[in-house]
């Protein structure tokens, strides 16, 4: 027979599932009996009656009388006397329902449906108002007055030949803009905003020869994907370094390249043959869970890079200077590796043992911490390797 708390999270589940469509008036979720799950048969009734059964009943009917629902009951032959067993708890009501699983329940509920009255108002044609009122739980109210209202200039206006930026709408930037695209389609039933694509991905990187850089050429330089781009010499090494001061730094190396890294892909990179097709292609990232992660992204991109100073014997080296908490300063927890199916078995094994609960040592290792004269020797180690 179930306890009350087990019932509590059969509602909770329940009013998670569909709290959104009950906040637009719609589907039939309230009224809902939620079965205890009393044994079926008298000998197991029984067995259980005086150890558990009839002390539950007992707390069944206190609790029941603290809280807005109603607890029906079946007779039942329990040894030579008939008992009134509770067999369902029925919640008559979303706001009942809040109000048996407490927390901020009643509070998204009445939220939910002032949006949905403001929705109707603004926007009556948006199709499954439901789906947007759940998809904006989290907005505040002035991001949701926004969305309404950048919906509505779209479905009157026209934004082809505009960037994300040049959207005339006071309280709009790019970047929240991109975000809220699909819910701004959805609410103005249009399948596009007629947008101009986002800029072009750019690269950027160091040129390290030292020959180059006698004759007094440019040390750093860019390039647009789509652009036609041709560097100041065909490199013989690349080295693709997370940190981007790690790569503006790098000493001088003959034909080499240091390109910043971007993130957890390579996709501009990859643009790039003379960058992909470089006789040495290395990668050096922090010794840590996301470093991995980001290396498999490059290589999941196209940019077949051999990883330098992220294996077992640097993380030795360099433990003591490492650290727990990640680059905003949040706490590095253990956790379950991804598959991550571009990774060597050594860096695996690393990756693995960085996310294991057993770990007693730091779970990152800055690439600042180890020397860039360590990281010049691993190049040409890497380099007589190959």
């Amino acid at each position: 027979m179930k306890t009350p708390d087990q019932v509590v999270a059969d509602a909770r589940r329940r009013l998670e599932n569909t709290w959104h469509n009950q906040a637009v008036g719609a589907g039939q979720a309230w009224p809902h009996k939620f079965p205890l799950s009393v044994p079926d048969k008298k000998d197991a009734l029984e067995s259980g009656w005086q150890q558990t059964i009839h002390p539950l009943i007992r707390t069944w009917r206190d609790w029941v009388a603290r809280h807005p629902v109603r607890l029906h009951t079946a007779s039942r032959q329990v040894f030579t006397t008939v008992q009134d067993v509770p067999s369902h708890l029925e919640i008559l009501t979303a706001d009942d329902a809040a109000a048996v699983v407490g927390g901020d329940w009643a509070e998204r509920l009445e939220r939910g449906r002032r949006r949905a009255a403001l929705l109707a108002d603004v926007l009556p044609a948006a199709p499954e108002p439901q789906r947007i009122i759940r998809a904006t739980d989290g907005h505040t109210d002035t991001d949701f007055a926004l969305l309404l209202k950048v919906a509505t200039w779209f479905t009157r206006n026209d934004a082809s030949g505009y960037t994300p930026r040049q959207v005339p709408i006071p309280g709009v930037h790019a970047k929240w803009l991109n975000t809220h695209q699909p819910l701004i389609l959805n609410l103005a039933g249009r399948e596009d905003l007629g947008l101009l694509p986002a800029h072009p991905s750019r690269i950027h990187f160091t040129y390290l020869d030292p020959g180059h850089r006698a004759t007094g050429g440019r040390r750093h330089d860019s390039a647009t994907v789509g652009d036609a781009f041709t560097p100041a010499y065909q490199p013989d090494i690349v080295i693709v370094s997370e940190n981007k001061d790690t790569a503006i730094h790098f000493p001088p190396l003959p034909g080499g390249i240091a390109v910043e890294g971007d993130g957890f892909g390579g996709k501009a990179a990859a643009a790039f043959s003379w960058l992909t097709g470089s006789r040495h292609l290395l990668y050096w990232g922090d010794i840590d869970a996301y470093g991995f992660e980001i290396l498999n992204g490059w290589r999941d991109d196209g940019v077949a890079a051999i990883s330098i100073l992220m294996d077992q014997a640097t993380y030795d080296a360099y433990e003591p200077f490492g650290t727990n908490t990640d680059r905003n300063g949040k706490p590095l927890q253990p956790g379950i590796p991804k598959p991550l199916p571009h990774l060597t078995a050594a860096e695996r094994a690393v990756y693995q043992r960085l996310l294991d609960p057993a770990l007693q040592g730091h779970r990152r290792i800055e690439q600042e911490r180890v020397p860039l004269s360590v990281a010049n020797a691993a190049v040409q180690a890497a380099i007589r390797g190959s």
